[in-house]
């Protein structure tokens, strides 16, 4: 039977399923940590103790808040052994139908060959299950040190990162040697070039500067990259600097050409 969550019903009756599967609709079966906060940032105290900083996370649905840093105590390693432990947020569903989560370590096998990390809960609650794990960091632990805390998770981007990924933006861009101008496109942090041109003239150039320079909200992430490749009668190149510069390799040979340029850039998105 159909029922409207999100309206007065004159008594409670919206339920934390409900809100788990909105939210497992709108981000995905996936587990994330969100972007805010500290994002569950570990610190090893110790031989025997890691402190997980504050976070937001969503897992099958379920919405996790961690407003204070926690420590969590690693059990000692073995000497000559080693050992995987995995730090997880874990979901369990109680009597009465109670929920909670925490944070637990689960421990590994000791071994003195390749470690292998232990046995999660992944029945998802959204299936029915009681108890559910989302793995956060692996600790590997050689001997009583430990080592480096292996990140295993997922940070979600906010929706307005989504947004920027698909804004359009276009101009021209006037074309060495001639009196031309091509599209240049950029949508999110991708920038297209591409058209035809006619070359005036001609001149070989081995990395010459050109005059002309890559307009800022298009200028590329490194030095050095391809921005516009021109073929036809002719096999002409133009690099583009994370500064605009334009460093020109080869010859217009006065011909007809086309061109075509792919490239990331870190530049603002241009106004519109």
């Amino acid at each position: 039977m159909a029922e409207l969550v999100t309206g007065h019903a004159g008594k409670a009756h919206a339920t934390a399923e409900q809100a788990a599967g909105l939210n497992a609709g709108i981000l995905g079966l996936d587990d994330y940590v969100l972007n805010v906060h500290n994002k569950f940032e570990i610190t090893v105290v110790s031989a025997n103790k890691v402190t997980i900083g504050t976070g937001e996370l969503v897992m099958q649905g379920r919405h996790v808040s961690q407003g204070t840093p926690e420590d969590l105590i690693v059990t000692n390693g073995s000497q000559g052994q080693k050992r995987n432990d995995l730090i997880v947020c874990r979901y369990a569903k109680g009597s009465q139908s109670v929920e909670s989560a925490k944070l637990v370590v689960v421990r590994g096998t000791p071994t003195t060959g390749t470690p292998t990390d232990p046995a999660l809960n992944t029945t998802s609650p959204l299936d029915g299950g009681t108890t559910y794990d989302m793995p956060l960091y692996r600790i590997p632990l050689d001997g009583i040190t430990i080592g480096t805390p292996v990140a295993l998770f997922n940070v979600l981007r906010p929706m307005s990162d989504v947004w920027d990924s698909l804004t359009q933006r276009s101009t021209t861009w006037r074309v060495p040697y001639s009196r031309d101008s091509i599209l240049l496109t950029r949508i999110g942090d991708i920038c297209f070039m591409g058209g035809n041109v006619k070359f005036n003239s001609s001149g070989q150039n081995n990395y010459t500067k050109a005059q002309e320079k890559l307009p800022e909200g298009y200028r590329p992430v490194t030095g050095n990259t391809p921005v516009a490749v021109f073929g036809g009668e002719t096999t002409f190149i133009c690099y583009g600097e994370a500064n605009g510069t334009v460093t020109m390799l080869g010859n217009p040979n006065s011909a007809y050409a086309g061109c075509t340029g792919v490239w990331r850039t870190a530049d603002p998105m241009p106004a519109a």
